[in-house]
């Protein structure tokens, strides 16, 4: 019996009759071989984890957009906070912790450099709008390439579905994509206090006191309650989900951060210089399409429209590359014939 034959046997006998079987995955959009060693879901999270897209989260704003230390969280350490939250909770509610550790791994491939000020500059100027979740699907699927006889990862249907559904109105299918989802919540909201806290924007002090009465003082503290929380609540019904009362508080605590960091404080004063350079990017790229496709590493369609193309350059650029370009592009420079 190969390995990976081993694995789908053991899946039987431990996961939760609601969990997602590898071996029982609704397929790729291009049939292949399977691994001998790895199952479908563990293939595609080594993929992810080996994609360029993924590498380049590590120089990609969370919240702060070039901030004075080290210890402020990117894209990527959101990342894997997501993974570890989603596979506590997944395995804790027996569902298939290969597929969560792959969905939480890809869902924010497509995010703009300079965090959420980069993706309301794409989503004024792309017709049609832009949406990190729809643009992460996009990178899986077309920008990326695992082989040179076709575009894409070609990923388990399964793990493209909770990529698109971890935000949005549209939910994932699996209940693994649904942890997925509420981890990103939680992971978001306890980081972004614990780099606010740092910032000097906030005291743990100023949190709301229901917060601190419920979930507890602590990071550590809050992120063990919602977790434990989310466990023993999904565990009485058939779908993912927080207590009401424990959802109630979460609610309040996004709400105060978008009150206090994530609108109009300190941490956002340079947005607006992010959100302007990422536009006159675009606008130059979408006026010149031929320079993305000579000096892009990415696998980009000469197929798409120009709008399109420099959609998918500029969000996948980094903060440090964007600004290069910029200077490149828009800053004098001394002139020399030689």
């Amino acid at each position: 019996m190969k390995l990976r034959e081993e694995a789908e046997k053991r899946e039987e006998t431990y996961l939760s009759p609601l969990a997602t079987y590898s071996i029982r995955t609704r397929g790729r959009a291009r049939e292949e071989s399977p691994c001998e060693v790895r199952t479908s879901f563990q293939r595609d999270r080594d993929r992810i984890i080996h994609s360029k897209a993924f590498r380049r989260l590590k120089h990609k704003t969370q919240v702060f957009i070039a901030p004075e230390g080290d210890h402020y969280r990117t894209r990527l350490t959101h990342t894997l906070e997501v993974s570890q939250i989603a596979r506590t909770a997944a395995r804790a509610l027996c569902l298939n912790e290969d597929l969560t550790e792959a969905i939480a791994l890809g869902h924010d491939l497509g995010h703009t450099p300079f965090g959420h000020a980069g993706e309301e500059a794409l989503e004024e100027l792309m017709p049609g709008g832009f949406r990190h979740n729809e643009q992460s699907l996009r990178v899986v699927d077309r920008i990326e390439q695992k082989s040179e006889n076709y575009r894409g990862l070609n990923l388990c249907w399964e793990v493209r579905d909770g990529i698109r559904g971890h935000t949005g109105e549209e939910k994932p299918s699996t209940p693994e994509g649904q942890v997925v989802r509420i981890a990103d919540r939680v992971a978001y909201i306890n980081h972004d206090i614990d780099d606010a806290c740092r910032a000097g924007i906030l005291t743990l002090g100023e949190l709301p006191g229901c917060a601190r009465r419920v979930l507890g003082y602590t990071h550590g503290e809050r992120i063990d309650s919602m977790v434990s929380d989310i466990i023993a609540a999904s565990r009485e019904g058939k779908s993912i989900r927080m207590s009401p009362r424990v959802f109630q508080v979460t609610t309040r605590l996004r709400e105060f951060m978008f009150e206090q960091v994530y609108v109009d404080s300190m941490a956002k004063k340079e947005e607006q210089k992010a959100e302007r350079l990422l536009k006159m990017l675009y606008e130059y790229y979408r006026e010149n399409p031929a320079e993305i496709l000579s000096e892009s590493s990415l696998h980009l369609d000469s197929g798409d429209d120009s709008s399109r193309l420099a959609c998918d350059y500029v969000a996948g650029m980094t903060d440090r590359y964007a600004i290069m370009k910029f200077d490149k592009l828009f800053m004098p420079h001394p002139w020399s014939w030689y």
